[in-house]
């Protein structure tokens, strides 16, 4: 296995990383800010506010966007291990 196929598998993991964290890092970047602004506008300085509606966000995208993930990772590992005899061999 040369140095090219090595830097290929390992830029298409992070590719695979960084797509599969984008939806629940932009609903809790999203949640985040609304929740700031609210807090701004209200005068509410509650530090604790935003980790409640965060983790209920993050786990509702988690059940929508759950099957999307799985089938991303799984269809990455199906191809690493279809490939095995040439990476070893």
């Amino acid at each position: 296995m040369s140095t090219d196929v090595v830097i290929d598998i390992a830029r298409e993991a992070l590719w695979l990383i960084i797509k599969c964290s984008a939806p629940l890092l932009l609903v809790s970047l999203l949640v985040g800010l609304t929740i700031s602004i609210f807090q701004t506008v209200t005068s509410i300085q509650e530090q604790t506010l935003t980790f409640v509606p965060k983790i209920l966000s993050i786990f509702i995208t988690l059940i929508l966007c759950g099957g999307w993930i799985m089938n991303n990772i799984v269809s990455f590992m199906q191809r690493l291990f279809e490939n095995f005899s040439f990476y070893v061999g």
